[in-house]
């Protein structure tokens, strides 16, 4: 396992470039970092994993500036420094991606880029001219040819969106780059424009501090890795001596024999709890015809943008209007409104947990309880102890990690986050769930979470649609699958034709055979 160091920029032996020695942190009882140590070098591009609630994102806060170390101390170039703040952060040269984009939704793409440090003219008026030139150079840069510095970001995917935010670190002309799961909305091709970016940031000297949970990514790109457990570090290797196995044990602090369950045998003569027959939906989706039946695991695939995220928001009453017929167990339904599909048994685990699935200011407790609050209320009262005793057992069967139940959910590490989203869902007693793409910008430990539960689901006699942009989960998790292209259904999978060549052959529409030569990673390990 080797990053691609053919340019020869890198530098085993060279001086640190970014270091943080002895660094602490806590939030009231919890400690998020414990005298954890890290350091990565110019012309690194160097890996830091570890689970969720591993210490990785507040690392990357106190290097960012967003937040303040109880102890310990930050260099750079080998001298102390204070990031007191982003801005201080950006001076000092650290630019960083976060997970949860920092985006203005109603501001266009070239505002969102360049704020903050706008060229002004002599009377500090801004130079928007400048201001474009430099995005459409930026977006060049980064082979972005699909959108425009004028475009406002709210009606962008979020996949363009993180695009937009990897411009806006990279215009700061950063020493440091740091990317926490900068390519989790990624499609194949971005990741690999973006990676020859970061390759060509090697020779010029600066740090990559990369921050993935796809172990093919840091395989294909790093120089090295530090592993966080518990706040702590707990070993840096260089990629080409370091085994995947051993990684997930450093990380888990135990062995993963496999990442998925065994599959459940499908029931042939099982009820069918859902059917579209020629649904059109928005602007891309068309004639999709397809079956669910009760304990069935339906997957969706496709490149990027074929309409699968569409599928998913149509049978969730996104789309007031649709052509064709919807059938929940044997009856045609309408879907107009979100609350129409949950009444009918329908659920959406979404997208984007932070805008889409959570309200970050409000508390776990509450957030658990909005999707429930029918069962849970009576005269419109909320119920106390009857939301209590709901909570508590989302929370167990969830394993959530939450200091209270009084906790604001936006400090709740990512996997967390993604935990509560799924827990609130999971208890409203729908008949089909739909997944999309719900391991995104998760650890292994929490991916393992959400795989038990959707063989949960299946073992309960309920439906699943699972949208994933990881092949091997479809691979390793589903009945069947279904490629979609151009907003249609193009072939269907099942059984040992479930390979990862297989799925993407079917996405490019060449044909394509299980044989000696297909990738057959049903029990792939991924972090």
């Amino acid at each position: 396992m080797t990053g691609d160091n053919a340019d020869g920029a890198y530098d085993e032996g060279g001086p640190a470039l970014l270091e943080a020695r002895d660094v602490s942190k806590h939030f009231g009882g919890v400690t998020a970092l414990d005298s954890a140590n890290f350091s990565c070098r110019g012309g690194e591009i160097h890996a830091l994993l570890g689970a969720n609630g591993a210490g990785k994102s507040t690392l990357v806060k106190i290097l960012s500036g967003v937040q303040s170390a109880d102890s310990g101390e930050i260099r750079l170039g080998g001298e102390p420094v204070s990031l007191s703040s982003p801005a201080d952060a950006a001076a000092h040269g650290v630019a960083t991606v976060f997970q949860e984009l920092s985006l203005f939704p109603h501001l266009t793409v070239a505002e969102n880029v360049m704020i903050g440090h706008e060229p002004v003219g002599p009377l500090r008026q801004i130079r928007r001219r400048a201001v474009t030139e430099q995005v459409t150079g930026l977006l060049k840069r980064l082979h972005i040819d699909h959108i425009s510095p004028a475009d406002l970001v709210g009606d962008l995917s979020l996949a363009d969106r993180q695009l937009v935010e990897i411009a806006k670190a990279l215009s700061h002309d950063p020493r440091v780059l740091i990317l926490d799961e900068g390519t989790s909305a990624l499609g194949g091709q971005e990741v690999q424009r973006l990676f020859e970016l970061l390759r060509g940031l090697r020779p010029e000297g600066k740090a990559v501090v990369f921050i993935s949970h796809r172990m093919s990514e840091i395989r294909e790109l790093v120089d090295r890795m530090s592993v966080f457990r518990n706040g702590r570090d707990v070993g840096t290797v260089p990629a080409d001596q370091a085994d995947e196995n051993e990684i997930v044990e450093m990380m888990l602090g135990q062995r993963v024999e496999q990442s998925f369950p065994e599959r459940v045998s499908l029931d042939e003569q099982a009820e069918t709890v859902l059917e579209t027959r020629n649904l059109h939906a928005g602007e891309r989706l068309r004639d999709i015809s397809l079956s669910l039946r009760r304990g069935e695991v339906l997957g969706i695939a496709g490149l990027e943008g074929q309409g699968q995220g569409e599928l998913l928001l149509a049978l969730f009453g996104a789309y007031r209007r649709i052509k064709g017929d919807v059938l929940v167990r044997g009856q045609k339904t309408r879907l107009g409104t979100p609350w129409r599909a949950k009444r009918a048994g329908l659920v959406l685990i979404p997208e984007d947990r932070k805008s889409e699935g959570l309200i970050q200011p409000m508390s776990v407790r509450d957030n658990l309880s909005l999707a429930n609050l029918d069962r849970l209320s009576r005269l419109g009262f909320i119920r106390g102890d009857e939301e209590r005793r709901f909570v508590d057992r989302v929370i167990e069967r969830m394993n959530i990690k939450a200091a209270s139940l009084d906790q604001p959910v936006r400090s709740l590490s990512g996997g967390n986050q993604q935990k509560l989203v799924l827990g609130k869902w999971i208890e409203t007693g729908g008949e089909v769930f739909l997944f999309y793409d719900p391991t995104r910008g998760i650890d292994v430990g929490t991916k393992q979470s959400v795989y038990q539960l959707i063989d949960g689901l299946a073992r309960e006699s309920k439906g699943v649609i699972l949208y994933t942009t990881e092949d091997s989960e479809l691979v390793g998790l589903c009945h069947r699958v279904l490629v979609m292209d151009d907003g249609t259904i193009v072939r269907e999978l099942a059984g040992d034709d479930i390979t990862e060549t297989n799925i993407l052959s079917a996405s490019l529409g060449v044909s394509g055979s299980r044989g000696e030569g297909d990738i057959d990673e049903k029990r792939e390990v991924t972090v």
